[in-house]
């Protein structure tokens, strides 16, 4: 299984609003790899919201979420 396969199944089993805060942050990626000027990003709604997230946190709390539902704590 690929990369993007793995990513992609794992994306499937998040609820809704998660599934929202890792498109964000995958444009947030997109954007970076771009080298784009970073004013207009940052002019824009989402960048406000992504700048505000501690990206530390959420990545801690995935991989904790991941490591729950492995153990079988969560069902989906």
């Amino acid at each position: 299984m690929t990369a993007h396969d793995e990513t992609i199944a794992k994306i499937r089993l998040l609820p809704e609003s998660l599934v929202k805060e890792v498109s964000d942050f995958i444009d947030f990626l997109v954007w970076k790899s771009s080298g784009k000027d970073s004013s207009s990003w940052l002019q824009s709604h989402e960048s406000l919201e992504l700048v505000e997230s501690d990206f530390s946190d959420y990545l801690s709390n995935l991989e904790e979420y991941e490591n729950r539902l492995a153990r079988g704590k969560i069902q989906w």
